[in-house]
């Protein structure tokens, strides 16, 4: 009889692929694990040899999981977390139990990160870990304390805190603002920056247009992206102009890396940001971590009301 084990794949390639499909990234998965770009892509590779199936779709710019990447994934990655989690109690004598809060990447990347370092400072007793994923994750499965959901409020969980709500408008490096922004029709001659997200229209150019009376207009280039704070930073280089999301930011409307463009009868969706406890009885340091976003919360939300005024 054959062994299955034997029909298990290498760890490190199954560890190489989860950091892949967690960033959707080969460069930042690497940077993760401390490795080079190309033995990440080796380990995905040999994955996929190992088990005769594509994971990912290479696209320029950009990475997809397949549907064999995508059920791989779901699989691994809360495993993976298990045994993360008990290597580091076994190794420490004693369960180790940081905040685990899990938001997309984009939300994580502009907003949480940037302000993680005034929580560390002042609660440098706790331990955080940053699960950001693009994908709904099932809170109680994978043991996730916090969740930072982006939706309408019809579709929000029970219980769900409102953070703030979204507001789209153009951004720019101030350079290309100074250009971009001049009149409605300058906007055009610059390279607009698109996110591949068909399922949000708001989030896309065709609909901004559409509401200056431009949708048929051509832009002078595109550049398309599949990861929102990659079009962000691509903005506040100068690669173009992108739609930014107030609230996420607001950091950088603050520090001059980007300027908008002041259009209060635009930009406004139903969709809000909500804060989700993955249970009803939540730990102290749980709670000490909420209380933290919501204070950071106010803070954005006093800012974003100032910027209008």
């Amino acid at each position: 009889m054959t062994n299955p084990l034997l029909a298990i794949p290498p760890l490190d390639a199954i560890r190489g692929f989860v950091a892949v499909g967690r960033r959707m990234s080969i460069t930042l998965a690497a940077q993760d694990l401390c490795l080079t770009q190309s033995a990440v892509s080796r380990q995905i590779q040999a994955l996929e040899e190992h088990l005769g199936t594509p994971l990912l779709i290479r696209k320029h710019r950009a990475i997809t999981l397949t549907d064999a990447g995508e059920r791989l994934f779901e699989l691994a990655s809360p495993w993976l977390e298990r045994l993360a989690d008990y290597a580091s109690s076994v190794r420490g004598g004693g369960p180790l139990r940081p905040v685990t809060i899990t938001a997309t990447i984009g939300f994580t990347a502009l907003w949480l990160l940037p302000r993680l370092g005034s929580f560390q400072a002042t609660h440098p007793h706790i331990d955080v870990r940053m699960a950001a994923s693009n994908r709904l994750i099932d809170l109680k499965q994978e043991g996730i304390d916090l969740a930072i959901r982006y939706c309408r409020e019809v579709d929000a969980p029970a219980g769900a805190q409102r953070l703030f709500g979204e507001h789209v408008l153009p951004v720019a490096s101030p350079a290309v603002a100074k250009r971009a922004f001049a009149n409605p029709k300058a906007l055009l001659n610059e390279t607009l920056l698109e996110l591949d997200e068909r399922a949000r229209p708001w989030l896309r150019w065709s609909e901004w247009l559409a509401s200056t009376g431009t949708a048929h207009a051509k832009p002078k280039s595109t550049l398309h992206f599949n990861q929102y704070d990659q079009l962000i930073q691509a903005a506040a280089e100068g690669h173009g102009v992108a739609l930014g999301r107030v609230p996420l930011v607001q950091q950088m409307l603050k520090d001059g890396r980007l300027v908008a463009l002041q259009d209060a009868e635009r930009g406004r969706s139903d969709y809000a940001y909500w804060l989700v406890e993955g249970t009803s009885e939540p730990r102290q340091e749980v709670q000490v971590f909420r209380e933290w976003v919501e204070k950071e919360v106010q803070a954005t939300a006093g800012a974003m009301k100032n910027s209008r005024t």
